[in-house]
């Protein structure tokens, strides 16, 4: 039986992604091996950082205890968990429950698609004012789904550009779902909704991080 490193689990509202606004669990993993800009969860990446060692057996039956069917697996970085993808199939075997992957784009997602009941990815691409953009597995794309999602984080207009190209280029309107979401406080949001009419972007949406405006936006477990 696999141990992983949880450095908080919680029932909240989905924040952000196409479950906006629903009930999840949330199972938030130690560690990452990214170090983005503009991280909102670097304390959970540090060596330092306190952690609970719990089995699959126990994420699962915590997660069945909360009755809640929405299941986020998130960090830091939830696919660099040593056998990781023996919870995941745990998981997803579990027909009630409805499992989605946040994942920071760097990791070979190849393995978990071809699983049985495979969940659904939400995998950001990182642009450059995040500082990690060199770290993007672009192979990634091809393994996205209808029901997966595609997450670009932008600090500023030339984040804006960059993800357009890279939307046009791989044709991701026609394979997944394509967010917008602004580093906080960092860019105005007019702006943004100004450049999608000017460019036309048909069929992206623009997302606020819901649980930044109902809580304060550094408050851990919401």
């Amino acid at each position: 039986m696999s141990k992983y490193k949880v450095v908080e689990k919680f029932v909240s509202i989905n924040g952000e992604g196409v479950l906006a606004g629903q009930l999840a669990v949330f199972i938030r993993f130690k560690g990452c091996n990214l170090n983005c800009s503009y991280c909102d969860t670097a304390w959970a990446n540090q060596k330092d950082a306190a952690y609970t060692l719990m089995s699959d057996q126990q994420i699962y039956n915590y997660i069945k205890e909360t009755g809640v069917k929405n299941v986020t697996l998130t960090g830091g970085e939830p696919l660099q968990n040593p056998n990781i993808i023996q919870l995941i199939q745990m998981l997803t075997k579990d027909t009630d429950l409805q499992v989605e992957i946040e994942t920071n784009g760097s990791i070979d997602l190849s393995m978990f698609a071809a699983i049985d009941h495979a969940p659904s990815f939400t995998m950001d691409y990182k642009l450059a004012s995040s500082m990690m953009e060199s770290e993007m597995l672009v192979t990634n794309f091809k393994l996205l789904k209808k029901k997966d999602t595609v997450k670009f984080v932008v600090g500023n207009l030339q984040d804006l550009d960059r993800a357009r190209d890279i939307i046009t280029a791989n044709q991701l309107m026609n394979q997944c779902h394509v967010y917008i979401s602004t580093v906080y406080n960092k860019i105005d949001l007019v702006d943004v909704v100004n450049y999608m009419i000017k460019h036309s972007m048909n069929g992206v949406t623009l997302q606020l991080q819901m649980h930044k405006i109902i809580w304060e936006p550094n408050q851990r477990g919401v």
